[in-house]
């Protein structure tokens, strides 16, 4: 397999699966992308039913994943996936079990990780993968990445302790909660630094891009991603809609549906790939919190980037995002993976107007009836009464974001079973939590005493130059 850039040129060489794991965004400030999706037939489906049933979630990351990597050894590719999703750090050797709420509706849990949210799930493997190939070439990493609240927390435990690898970590100074930056700035560790810029979500995200796209100080101190622009983490991702298609279904002929709580886009774009590959999937069902920019593209065709005042704090954090990084792989595929339209709507049209507009393409009918996508958004009042409704239904208890995904749901059922995506272990919000149900979830052992650690995080303004001069002092020493 190998991958090119959703802004490349014809004349751009291919890339390999390592070469691209490292890169993380490319020169041009596309994403990267495979030159196509492998095609699961229904034997093929029902092997991977067979792998999970007898080999677990690390056989089947192995085989899925596989499919996409022929740079590194099938043999040293399955013990990466079978450190990555032990039961030691998982917590259960189901790794993302599935519980049944209510006659139509499944929750795929995906915080059983080590931090304690979904981000775990891709940032292990993430882990196992860097270390693997940065021993094998010898070089060392600089990881820049972003993070709206769980992203962080999930890359800094994932690399703890990994040879040749250092992370640099920016966070929207107090907007995350407690839970949250505890979990980041209570690691003591010269190895992973923690920054808090003046600013949102997406000011952080605008400054790792900006890093990235300086190719010689890139090359000079290995930067590299852990973001979801990095296309291994997404295909980490895609793994879990396979095991969800196979603890809910498992017959090729029998289609599931997902509700997916997402502000970058990530999440949801893996099963974007799961479904273009040929797993058995209705509808992806986009769920949004008040900052609801990808809803308005699925309702209208119109694209409009938020400035950082527009941007609002809501009680899903995670979801306060208003320029969805991994979009730009979905209207890849959507435009018939016109690299030259790709770089005019992400580069000059989105630089000086701000928005791009697809309706006169038909892009919310061919989202829809082509690549199966709903979409919807919902409130803090919303979020309130779904986590109350939830809890006293089903005894289940939800963190805000699912919520989300709960709330939208609801109104795209159809025939089919309607899989909600976890997001995180409701402690990590419980001011929402007892706003909702007026007690505060349990603190999990493994937590306990978190928010009392000394904190250690430098704060900055909003900067490229100021970012970039910390990695220097820090790198040269």
């Amino acid at each position: 397999m190998r991958y090119r850039s959703t802004r490349g040129k014809p004349q751009d060489p291919s890339l390999s699966f390592t070469e691209i794991l490292l890169a993380g965004l490319a020169p041009d400030g596309g994403l990267y992308m495979p030159e196509h999706y492998p095609h699961l037939s229904e034997e093929d489906l029902l092997a991977l039913k067979t792998v999970f049933e007898r080999r677990g979630y690390p056989g089947l990351a192995c085989a899925v994943m596989s499919l996409y990597i022929d740079d590194i050894p099938r043999e040293a590719l399955q013990r990466l996936c079978l450190r990555a999703y032990s039961e030691a750090k998982f917590s259960t050797a189901k790794v993302a079990p599935v519980s049944k709420i209510d006659e139509g509706t499944w929750m795929l849990h995906l915080s059983n990780g080590p931090t304690a949210a979904f981000k775990d799930m891709a940032m292990q493997m993430l882990g196992q993968l860097f270390e693997y190939v940065l021993a094998a070439n010898e070089t060392e990493l600089n990881i820049l990445g972003a993070t709206s609240g769980d992203t962080g927390s999930s890359a800094e435990y994932a690399m703890l302790g990994k040879k040749n690898i250092r992370v640099f970590m920016l966070t929207p100074a107090g907007r995350m909660t407690p839970f949250q930056q505890a979990q980041m700035f209570g690691i003591d560790d010269p190895r992973i630094i923690n920054v808090a810029l003046d600013g949102v979500f997406d000011d952080c995200q605008d400054v790792v891009k900006a890093v990235s796209a300086d190719a010689r100080f890139k090359r000079r101190y290995s930067i590299g991603a852990v973001n979801s622009i990095n296309w291994a983490r997404l295909l980490a991702q895609v793994v879990y809609y396979v095991a969800a298609w196979i603890q809910v279904s498992g017959d090729p002929g029998q289609r599931v549906s997902f509700s997916v709580p997402t502000g970058n886009f990530g999440d949801v774009c893996a099963g974007h790939v799961a479904r273009s590959m040929g797993v058995p999937i209705e509808k992806l069902v986009v769920a949004t919190n008040e900052n609801d920019v990808l809803d308005e593209f699925f309702r209208t065709g119109v694209y409009r980037v938020r400035s950082s005042a527009e941007t609002l704090e809501t009680s899903s954090p995670s979801m306060d995002i208003s320029k969805a990084s991994n979009f730009e792989r979905f209207v890849f595929d959507l435009l018939g993976c016109d690299t030259g339209r790709v770089r005019e709507l992400f580069g000059s049209q989105l630089n000086t107007r701000g928005y791009f507009d697809l309706s006169a393409h038909e892009a919310v009918e061919r989202a829809r009836e082509e690549f199966g996508f709903d979409s919807g958004s919902s409130t803090h009042a919303d979020r309130l009464r779904g986590i109350a409704e939830v809890h006293r239904q089903h005894g289940v208890l939800m963190d805000p974001h699912t919520a989300d995904a709960w709330n939208v749901s609801r109104k795209h059922l159809g025939e089919e079973p309607m899989i909600v995506l976890e997001t995180a272990l409701p402690v990590k919000f419980a001011d929402t939590i007892e706003q909702a149900l007026g007690f505060t979830p349990k603190v999990p052992p493994r937590f306990a005493g978190i928010e009392k650690a000394p904190r250690h995080v430098t704060h900055l303004p909003k900067s490229v130059d100021s970012v970039k001069n910390l990695i220097r002092k820090t790198v040269d020493g």
